[in-house]
């Protein structure tokens, strides 16, 4: 039998670093990071990504391993993390994923569709045709080659929509019709147990959000963004720039926005991300719940992980 492989997970501001510490305090654990911002190098503060002190008490793996001007794709990570679980448990440590990034879990635990490949030219010509046109605009020519795909996606969803219009083009048929017809794969190595974070009163996590974002701005959070807004090489269609925070202080040094209002819309922003993960976890009924506003939470994640990894 392959072991069993615990993730901790939960919304955003939940305490997810701060347990990782607890965890490592009792046992071997290596940390495979599930996040889909500390990936990138130079985008510290926004991220809340571990100090350098905290990875020096627990080894992370995956912080850093792309340049802002690079991207990294969920089965980038699924590849990326099943390499790492079996290099961390032939040294007989235990393996913990750890993070909010829950598509990148979803193609860990089921695997992921057998679709084409990106095309790079292709991806540049829908580019184009939306800067000229607008991603609403796009999101309309979805809707008339895939219907099913255009209604689950927001008319400014970039990134989506550009993938579904390029699997359109490549195949000649919709992407919804392929997932609908092709097998999963399913990532039947390991058995995963999840271990969740969750507020029992979303108003409390709210509240912390903003408090974590004021403090990042007091850590120089502007800064960070003002040095990556002076490289030539970025800007803010990348999937780097469009991370929380990031985006929204992108536009008030573009001049779009007062840093109050931009503030404003980034503890917003932060606040629909958690809303999101707290409904995507809704679709894993085996999690363990922990109130990550109860003050024990941290004491409860190790009770927990004691009961589930002796």
């Amino acid at each position: 039998m392959n072991p069993s492989i615990v993730c901790l997970t939960g919304a955003t501001a939940t305490g997810k670093s701060a347990a990782t510490l607890a965890l490592a305090q009792r046992w071997p654990i290596e940390i495979i990071t599930m996040d889909s911002a500390t990936i990138y190098r130079g985008m510290d503060i926004g991220t809340a990504k571990p100090s350098a002190a905290e990875q020096l008490r627990v080894r992370h793996h995956l912080l850093d391993i792309r340049d802002p001007s690079e991207t990294y794709s969920a089965a980038a990570f699924r590849q990326d993390a099943l390499a790492l679980i079996a290099d961390i448990t032939a040294r007989n440590h235990f393996p913990l994923i750890c993070g909010g990034t829950l598509l990148y879990y979803k193609a860990l635990r089921e695997g992921l569709d057998d679709l084409p490949q990106a095309d790079a030219a292709l991806r540049d010509e829908i580019a184009r045709q939306a800067a000229e046109r607008g991603w609403p605009a796009m999101h309309r020519q979805l809707a008339q080659r895939d219907p099913a795909t255009a209604r689950r996606l927001s008319p400014n969803d970039s990134q989506r929509i550009q993938r579904a219009l390029e699997v359109c083009h490549l195949t000649g048929q919709s992407l919804s019709s392929l997932l609908a017809r092709q097998h999963r794969q399913t990532a039947a190595e390991h058995h995963h147990i999840t271990i969740s974070l969750e507020p029992s009163a979303r108003s409390a996590l709210h509240t912390r959000i903003e408090r974590r974002f004021r403090a990042m701005m007091a850590h120089g959070l502007l800064d960070e963004v003002a040095a990556l807004h002076a490289r030539p090489d970025l800007h803010p269609g990348l999937p780097s720039m469009r991370c929380v925070g990031y985006r929204q202080l992108w536009t008030h040094l573009d001049g779009q926005a007062t840093l109050d209002a931009a503030a404003d819309q980034a503890i917003a922003a932060t606040r629909r991300l958690a809303k999101h993960q707290l409904t995507w976890l809704r679709t894993l009924p085996e999690r363990h719940i922990i109130d990550c506003t109860s003050p024990d939470a941290i004491d409860r994640v190790v009770d927990t992980m004691a009961l589930l990894q002796p």
